[in-house]
């Protein structure tokens, strides 16, 4: 039975994923895949083939909508908790890619904590943050930011905030930086209750090769350093913020 290879290829990955219980990750496949099918259903003549497609289409959506229950059950109980093991060199691990599914218009407060966001190439991923963030959460208020003092060139490193400071403003988002001289933890906390723990914190992209390789702007294209990143949600952060 022919059917589009792209939707294969995404519903495959997404059983994969499945499997190896990353629900949320399993789930944005399933919906893609399940879009693709429903459109090549839609523009389908052959009788016995759309009738295919219909049944594979119900079948991810039971299972999509399987998932979403488990997902709840899980965030209801405390009990949520994916990770991702990123290897040394990989990639297809940009911002979005890794937690892009969790930003949405119900978050209005983000707090990210993290001592190296200092130097020039941080406080550039910590840009990148922000900018994944005003894109993809229309109610977003306020960005919190913990970190270090960089002793080395702290006007620069407050300068730059600054500068970023002043464009979220524009968009009606407030940046509010903190400095601790004890700060350890390496988290990224959404006010929708969902915390993104990554072992090296935003600094996980190695340096370009040269000015002119792929992965300069992309960073899904950009090779990484191993690390691991754990998703889990608390009921007190929504609270807390609520």
């Amino acid at each position: 039975m022919n059917i589009d290879s792209a939707a294969v290829s995404i519903l495959k990955r997404g059983v994969e994923l499945d499997t190896n219980k990353r629900y949320t990750e399993a789930l944005v496949c399933y919906q893609e895949g399940i879009q693709i099918l429903v459109n090549k259903m839609k523009a389908e003549c052959n009788d016995t083939t759309k009738s295919y497609l219909r049944k594979k289409v119900e079948e991810y959506m039971n299972r999509a909508e399987s998932i979403k229950k488990i997902v709840l059950k899980q965030k209801e109980a405390g009990q949520f908790h994916e990770q991702v093991h990123i290897e040394n060199n990989s990639t297809g691990h940009s911002y979005k890619t890794l937690f892009g599914r969790f930003l949405d218009e119900e978050i209005q407060y983000v707090s990210v904590e993290d001592p190296y966001i200092r130097s020039f190439h941080q406080i550039q991923n910590f840009l990148r943050l922000c900018e994944l963030l005003v894109r993809s959460c229309s109610n977003l208020r306020y960005i919190e930011l913990i970190t270090t003092k960089d002793g080395k060139s702290e006007g620069d490193q407050r300068e730059w905030l600054l500068n970023l400071k002043n464009d979220l403003i524009k968009y009606n988002i407030k940046l509010i930086v903190k400095y601790s001289d004890t700060l350890h933890d390496r988290q990224i906390t959404l006010s929708s209750g969902w915390i993104i723990k990554i072992g090296r914190g935003l600094d996980f992209f190695k340096a370009p090769e040269n000015k002119f390789c792929l992965g300069v702007f992309d960073m899904d294209l950009r090779p990484c350093h191993e690390t691991t990143v754990d998703i889990v949600h608390s009921k007190n952060v929504k609270q807390s913020y609520g």
